[in-house]
């Protein structure tokens, strides 16, 4: 018996969790399709553990560097299952408000299975045919496949398996310096593992201000971390008990490897072709109002590609459903991304890099560059290092911000909310309580004041000629 829905969602993640929660709560009947359990990448493999194992290895490095500020104590004993412990109490926090009974509570008929479409307008689940008159696929994406020789059969972990290990490798290489290679190798490296990262490019996170990432990686090599750029793992061997990896120039010897290069999106057993729908390798094809090639369906989170954030999952999981169950006039608006890598220091941007503002406008634009050494309360707190970027256009016009250093994830929105509203570079010069952190923003906001007027010799050869004749007349 076929069963009428107002929205079939597939998948319970970020994204698929935003719509179906929302969905209910306009009282549109919701069905949600979930494979394994509510919550998704960013609960149990993503986001939530690995920012809580970030938080047990700073407590860590707080206690081994605590000497800077006089205070003395022993070696601290790690024990990785406490700290791992700690990781899934945090999950199993969280879970609760993404429990299926909280959803069934809204009003949505949560279905645990897997799927396939039947037909442009049918989703098949446990032999149970579900007709609805729109869909949401948001079945996420899973760490990609590397064509590394012997890798596979060597074994090796990914952010699926990490969090669940029984032991700390005492060796560990992590292939990928992207954020999560970054994130979870500065955390394992704090934690009392020997940390080698390989680098397919020559500097890590590639896809960031290259002036900026370097102060993470700097540090990072700092606290000890080998960091191999320009390097690739071209085949991997087991000798001996260890693990082999062989780049080419050098072979790295490890207990273990952790992968953390790429994302591949799970389209694979949805039966797309029945419904109608046009994917690829990156996943589904959307238009700017996130409907497929059937107008029925329509796509959000990891599963399209594009910004592969949560807050960017949620985000086209409300204008999808906005548009399923509405009217479809709502277009996603990307003009405004910001992300953070939360190593220590923090990196985090929104907006175009120096490069991209260059490459668009020519030199018609200018750098604001303030450090955290100006800042009196990152020095109190030993953490003068880092910067800010912002890259404006003459007229104050934020075009990019870059924040590398002390709590940078949480610095950066005001920039974003200056660039969401139109508002000038200016604007960030209200005042600010002394001392915070945040007066990085209007000390690097200033300085474009301070760059206009270096090239404005008329403004500087009035203001002389104006002062001295002040001057003349007071003697």
């Amino acid at each position: 018996m076929s069963v009428e829905y107002d929205l079939v969602v597939i998948g319970g993640g970020s994204a698929g969790l935003v719509a179906a929660s929302a969905g209910a709560q306009i009282n549109a009947r919701v069905a949600l399709i979930e494979k394994h359990l509510l919550g998704g990448d960013c609960l149990h493999y993503g986001c939530v553990p690995s920012k809580s194992m970030i938080h047990a290895a700073q407590i860590a490095y707080n206690v081994k560097t605590a000497s800077r500020f006089g205070i003395y104590t022993n070696e601290p004993k790690i024990d990785l299952q406490k700290a791992l412990g700690h990781v899934h109490a945090v999950i199993d926090t969280i879970q609760a408000h993404d429990s299926t009974e909280r959803f069934e509570k809204l009003g949505v008929d949560v279905i645990y299975g897997k799927g396939q479409f039947v037909d442009e307008k049918t989703f098949e689940v446990n032999g149970r045919q579900l007709k609805s008159r729109s869909f949401l696929v948001a079945t996420g994406s899973r760490p990609s496949d590397l064509p590394v020789q012997g890798l596979k059969e060597a074994g090796y972990l990914t952010n699926e398996q990490v969090f669940n290990v029984k032991e700390r490798p005492a060796t560990l290489a992590v292939i990928g310096a992207g954020p999560i290679g970054c994130e979870l190798g500065q955390s394992f490296s704090r934690l009392g593992s020997q940390v080698t990262l390989l680098a397919s490019r020559d500097v890590i996170m590639p896809k960031e201000d290259p002036e900026a990432a370097r102060v993470v990686q700097s540090h990072m090599e700092a606290e000890g971390v080998r960091i191999l750029t320009n390097t690739r793992a071209k085949s991997v061997k087991v000798i001996d008990g260890k693990k082999h990896i062989f780049t080419g120039s050098e072979t790295i010897v490890v207990d273990e490897i952790l992968v953390a290069a790429g994302r591949s999106p799970n389209v694979e057993s949805l039966n797309l072709e029945a419904a109608g729908v046009t994917y690829d390798k990156k996943g589904i094809k959307v238009d700017a109002k996130l409907r497929t090639s059937n107008h029925r369906i329509y796509a959000a989170g990891d599963i399209i590609g594009g910004y592969q954030f949560t807050h960017v999952a949620g985000y086209e999981a409300g204008v999808a459903m906005q548009n399923a169950l509405v009217f479809p006039t709502k277009k996603a608006d990307y003009r405004v991304i910001p992300w953070a890598t939360f190593t220590e220091p923090e990196l985090a941007r929104v907006g175009l890099t120096e490069r991209q503002a260059r490459d668009r406008y020519g030199d018609d634009i200018y750098i604001l560059k303030q450090g955290f050494d100006g800042v009196d309360r990152a020095l109190a707190e030993s953490a003068g290092y880092g910067f800010a970027k912002f890259i404006t256009k003459g007229n104050g016009e934020i075009l990019g911000a870059h924040i590398v250093g002390p709590h940078a994830g949480e610095l950066i929105h005001e920039a974003v909310l200056a660039m969401a509203n139109n508002l000038k570079v200016s604007a960030l010069q209200c005042i600010h309580v002394y001392p915070t952190l945040s007066e990085i923003s209007p000390k690097t906001a200033l300085q474009l004041t301070k760059q206009k007027y270096a090239k404005n010799t008329f403004l500087q050869n009035s203001l002389r000629k104006f002062f001295n004749w002040r001057r003349s007349i007071a003697g």
